[in-house]
């Protein structure tokens, strides 16, 4: 596995490469950038048709629009966003190739592979923050609780049974956002680790697994009908598709934030104009109306944060993340 840096270097390495700093950005930055005349393309790791496919043709639409060039959509799926990652590791850094990236390939896949063909830290110049989606606690309504306090009381109590909880892979935001919710709660659950989310929420409506910790957007509909009951969302605050269902944070357990985040990233050593420039030019993008408005409709939240903003976003996401998979004593595979 690539080397692990310590934070302050990793706040030194996003200097270099044009994350802390935001110096006026000249006009001519674009003119004669070799992206001007040939396609570009933002290397997604997720199939298309989903909320990351989206966000990358969004990205691309905005960049298409503001540096007159065409940009492309490539999905490279494969080992949890570390293919996509490597293929723009190892890309010039000169604009053509961007990553869209998730919390995986920022900051988990790190303490969760054996070997990953990049590193987390170094290989990659921080360009924007995007969006988020929230994750959910649901169950089955023949789970005896309605609310997160009940949930946690009933764990306890049952603590030598080891209630089962269902999440589409291991080392998913499912399943970590939960290992952090345990880290929190002092309760101790058993993981089973599906395949097909599809099949997962099949198992979850028919009762044949009572709990489930995934992302929000897939179970609204069963929460709305009263086939499914959530008891708190991974988000900071309540979410804007859900306002109904209470965050954790406000159920007795401050500062819990475990939401899924995708950003933009360049191969490392992108000059700092470069950078600072797609970073301002995404950042407007995702803040205009239909861009909202698009990601809204997506299932997630928009998210807009420059290459500072993203910067300091990994080097804290690091710290809870390491911090969350070392108490779960998760082994790399």
């Amino acid at each position: 596995m690539a080397r692990k840096i310590h934070r302050r270097r990793a706040i030194a390495t996003a200097i270099a490469g044009g994350a802390m700093v935001a110096p006026t950005v000249s006009q001519r930055v674009w003119a004669g950038d070799s992206f001007q005349t040939r396609t570009g393309r933002i290397v997604v790791p997720f199939a298309a048709g989903g909320t990351a496919d989206c966000l990358g043709r969004l990205v691309a639409q905005i960049l298409a629009k503001s540096t007159s060039s065409a940009f492309v959509v490539e999905n490279r799926t494969g080992a949890g966003g570390n293919v996509s990652a490597e293929i723009v590791a190892k890309a010039m850094p000169d604009g053509r190739t961007l990553l869209l990236g998730t919390v995986g390939t920022a900051v988990t896949n790190q303490y969760l592979y054996k070997y990953i063909p990049y590193d987390s830290e170094w290989s990659f110049t921080p360009i924007a923050l995007l969006g988020e989606v929230a994750n959910v606690v649901v169950v089955h309504p023949s789970f005896p609780a309605s609310t997160l306090g009940e949930f946690v009381d009933i764990c306890k109590n049952q603590a030598s049974k080891k209630i089962s909880y269902g999440s589409p892979a291991i080392g998913g935001a499912g399943h970590l956002s939960m290992k952090y919710l345990q880290d929190r709660t002092s309760i101790k659950l058993k993981h089973v680790a599906y395949v097909s989310r599809s099949r997962m929420i099949k198992d979850l409506l028919a009762g044949h697994i009572l709990m489930v910790m995934d992302n929000l957007p897939p179970f609204l509909r069963h929460i709305e009908s009263g086939a499914l009951r959530a008891l708190g969302v991974t988000s900071v605050r309540r979410w804007f598709a859900a306002p109904e269902v209470p965050s954790i944070a406000e159920q007795g357990y401050p500062g819990f934030d475990a939401t899924l985040w995708w950003y933009i990233a360049a191969p490392g050593g992108m000059r700092l104009e470069l950078a600072k420039k797609f970073s301002n030019e995404i950042v407007k993008g995702i803040r205009s109306e239909p861009a909202i408005k698009r990601i809204r409709e997506s299932g997630a939240l928009e998210l807009p944060g420059d290459n500072e903003d993203l910067a300091r976003h990994i080097v804290s996401e690091r710290i809870k993340w390491k911090r969350v998979i070392d108490a779960a004593k998760l082994e790399p595979q």
